[in-house]
């Protein structure tokens, strides 16, 4: 049996592992900021900017900054994955297509996810240690999100 594992088995994982690496989705990276990017229709201060950047823009936006392991297989379909699944949810560079409404209720929600530490995910500041939120960015960006929650729609 263990002769049948490596003069057989070993060989075809490793041709599927080779073979998996020339299929790769497209990568998410526009070339300049959408006019309805949120820092457009709504700006921010450079603190909340750069929090949001460094923590969020990688999955809910258009432009995502790649790491080297991004172009091996399977991960750079685990990455795409999240990074359409984030989009879906909330889409930082078409914020601005939203109506009021819901645009004041993905606010909302920012400010919940990232209050109670649901976002960033663990997998993603587990790889991106710089998007690990302190206790003082947490509260800037969940006051900056329910400022701009009430101007965008008062209760």
């Amino acid at each position: 049996m263990k002769r049948f594992l490596l003069r057989r088995l070993l060989p075809a994982l490793v041709l599927g592992l080779i073979a998996i690496q020339f299929v790769r989705p497209a990568h998410n990276t526009a070339a300049a900021p959408s006019p309805d990017d949120l820092a457009v229709k709504h700006p921010m201060p450079p603190d909340v900017r750069r929090t949001l950047e460094q923590a969020c823009y990688d999955c809910h936006s258009n432009t995502t900054h790649y790491p080297w392991y991004a172009s091996v297989q399977p991960m750079a379909w685990w990455i795409d994955y999240h990074v359409r699944a984030g989009k879906q949810h909330l889409n930082f560079s078409q914020f601005g297509a939203y109506s009021a409404k819901n645009a004041a209720r993905k606010l909302g929600a920012v400010a919940d996810e990232v209050w109670h530490g649901d976002m960033p995910l663990p997998s993603y500041t587990w790889l991106h240690p710089e998007a690990r939120l302190t206790a003082d960015q947490k509260k800037q960006l969940t006051d900056w999100a329910d400022g701009l929650q009430d101007q965008i729609e008062p209760k």
